[in-house]
């Protein structure tokens, strides 16, 4: 019979303890929060919902007020969770918590998933064109092979 030692945390290993799923406002960060509500829900995980707020541009450094404009997206999402949450509140019983982080949106979405110990994360594709050039945050996260990622239509 061999003897079992401890070991140190191991992801998804019963299941998906914590889920990080990123939201911008965008249809397809909706769309991947409702997935990942339901999979939290079915799996009885936290749903960790993660706001990235831009980092301060060249434009706001001359004045526009970029920081004030994403913490408004940021009141403004939080509020549209609440108002789904409590909607839903008989039909669908998931814990979640919502933060946000600093930079851009690979980046932050890499430190929450770190932070929060995620055993997976949910985004949705990307809707912009520049992503051909820069890499989709969806493959980036894919390529880093640090989770299970999914990417939602």
């Amino acid at each position: 019979m061999t003897e079992q030692r401890p070991t140190s945390f191991e992801r998804g290993t019963d299941g998906p303890k914590v889920i990080v799923v990123g939201v911008d406002g965008s249809q397809s960060s909706y769309r991947a929060a409702a997935y990942a509500a339901g999979l939290a829900r079915r799996q009885r995980a936290l749903l960790a919902i993660v706001y990235v707020q831009p980092v301060v541009s060249a434009g706001a450094a001359l004045g526009a007020p970029a920081t004030g404009t994403t913490g408004e997206i940021a009141e403004e999402l939080v509020a549209e969770i609440r108002l789904a949450t409590e909607r839903f509140k008989d039909i669908w019983d998931v814990r979640w918590e919502f933060h946000t982080f600093h930079g851009d949106p690979y980046s932050g979405l890499v430190t929450a998933a770190d932070e929060l110990t995620a055993d997976a994360v949910v985004v949705g594709a990307s809707e912009s064109a520049g992503h051909r050039i820069v890499g989709s945050v969806a493959v980036r996260l894919v390529k880093a092979g640090r989770w299970p990622v999914t990417v939602v239509p």
